[in-house]
């Protein structure tokens, strides 16, 4: 059986060499069962200096490499994650909880992206262009690195989201310093490790562990040129306020999402069913992509809201490595688990009906069963986005309310549409406020071959996915005459004895 974990005492990784971080100030614990401590250490805020300053000496071979020296090398960095899949998934489930299968599932997806990232189609996004500019002039514009690019990450998709922000910053020839969520830093450091052996230049892939103030320090770094950003609302804000001083430099936000699906009278009740179930439970609703507000219409509510109970009553909750199948693992913390209960006691005493309760299981470890409220309606005012399994249902008579009740959130990342009626999803194309918008599946999962991102706090409008490469490079606009003549412009003289 592989054993889950890094190879080497916890550490950072900094301009090529392990730097141990002995102590244990910061823990990671399985959620399954807390006692059990999966990496220990207290970090040092000194390391990010250090790796802010590695990758900056790093920069400028890096980005004279070339791409495909730098394609080469990430290539074989794919080969080495496919190698380590099973030591990266059960890791990634022994500090974060969700299931094996899902857990496999994201660590086989970083050989995706570095095959999606090389793409021709993705790249076509930054390859320089020539165009004819006028007056004898031809006009360029050339791509370039920013330079060097601080990844914070979050702890549900701990390897498969900041390698989606790394893998492009580093083709399109940015150096990276990535700080793994401090609740998932074991993963951190097996991705500092599998970095390692694919053999990227020292300094080129740093990574340091911590919590706030280590983040807060890479953030707002002065050697930093970007920060790729995945995780909540609240550490955004905290991360536009450090840069509000730096308009020029890149900060990209993937953030939360409190995400609707509507489910038309004409639709496949089976298939929405299961879907807004799927979407509203998977990784124990700990993606920013769950559904966790479904907007129903009043002539199916009963059937839908009947079979939805029904079927998420029998979710088998579980271990991440108890014998399958388990649909649901634990939430990530105690924290984690009263926040759905007490979020669900809120929306009760403000007026819904718990029609199934999420409850906390009566065994070891951070479990808690799913959960469904109905409401009266949905209100931006007293909106908020639960990371957990806990889905609101509003019933509705119409298209026009239907779609002001799925807007009704400051969130808009992701909305699902069930219905067969091509002018009813037309509408909803119009009329929905988000960056993704599926038909007829669910909101949890995203195409990587596609932007992905988000409006209002959902991000700030800074596509990840295959748009990814825009955040690695800045646009330089460049002229040049090629016709010869220099006109003298109205108002001037000047005779040639005077220039020659």
């Amino acid at each position: 059986m592989t054993v889950p974990g890094p190879l080497r005492p916890p550490s950072d990784f900094v301009a090529g060499e392990w730097r141990p971080v002995p102590g244990d100030t910061l823990a990671s614990r399985d959620p399954a069962d807390p006692d059990r401590v999966i990496w220990s250490g207290s970090p040092r805020i000194a390391h990010v200096d250090l790796a802010v300053e590695s990758a900056r000496a790093a920069f400028p071979a890096w980005r004279a490499m070339g791409m495909e020296a730098r394609a080469s090398l990430l290539r074989r960095f794919a080969e080495c994650c496919g190698r380590h899949v099973e030591r990266l998934a059960r890791t990634i489930t022994s500090e974060m909880g969700k299931t094996l299968s899902e857990s496999r599932a994201e660590a086989k997806l970083l050989q995706d992206k570095v095959a999606i990232t090389l793409d021709p189609a993705t790249l076509a996004r930054v390859r320089d262009f020539e165009v004819e500019a006028g007056a004898g002039k031809v006009g360029r514009c050339l791509f370039r690195p920013l330079g060097v690019m601080a990844v914070v990450g979050p702890f549900n998709f701990p390897a498969h989201l900041p390698n989606g922000h790394w893998v492009p910053a580093l083709l399109l020839g940015n150096t990276v310093v990535f700080k793994p969520s401090d609740r998932t830093p074991a993963t951190g450091q097996v991705m500092a490790e599998i970095a390692e052996e694919a053999g990227f230049p020292a300094g080129v892939f740093d990574v340091v562990q911590g919590g706030a103030e280590v983040a807060a320090r890479l953030v707002g770094h002065s050697g930093i040129d970007g920060v790729l950003f995945t995780g909540s609302f609240p550490v955004g804000r905290r991360i536009l306020e450090a840069n509000l001083d730096r308009p020029g430099r890149m900060i990209a936000l993937e953030m939360g999402g409190s995400n609707a699906a509507i489910v038309w009278h004409d639709a496949d009740i089976r298939r929405a069913v299961l879907e807004c179930i799927r979407s509203g439970y998977a990784t124990t609703g700990q993606r920013c992509t769950c559904t966790r507000r479904v907007v129903v219409h009043e002539a199916i509510a009963e059937r839908f809201i009947t079979a939805f109970c029904k079927v998420a009553s029998t979710a088998i909750v579980g271990a991440g490595t108890d014998p399958e199948p388990v649909f649901m693992g634990p939430v990530v913390s105690r924290g984690a688990r009263e926040a759905v209960l007490e979020r669900q006691a809120a929306l009760a005493r403000a007026g819904g009906r718990v029609l199934m309760e999420s409850v906390a299981l009566d065994r070891k470890g951070w479990f808690v069963g799913p959960g469904l409220v109905q409401v009266p309606c949905f209100d931006a005012a007293s909106d908020s986005e639960t990371f957990g399994p806990l889905v609101q249902v509003s019933v509705v008579q119409d298209l026009p309310r239907a779609i002001e009740q799925a807007n009704a959130t400051d969130f808009g990342l992701v909305a699902s549409v069930f219905t067969r009626d091509e002018t009813v999803w037309r509408d909803c194309l119009d009329g929905l406020r988000v960056g993704c918008l599926n038909r007829d599946t669910g909101t949890a999962g995203a195409s990587s071959r596609l932007p992905f991102g988000g409006l209002g706090r959902s991000g700030n409008l800074r596509p990840a996915g295959s748009f990814a490469v825009d955040l690695g490079a800045y646009p330089l606009a460049s002229m040049e005459d090629r016709a010869g003549a220099t006109t003298v412009p109205p108002g001037l003289r000047a005779e040639d004895r005077w220039l020659a």
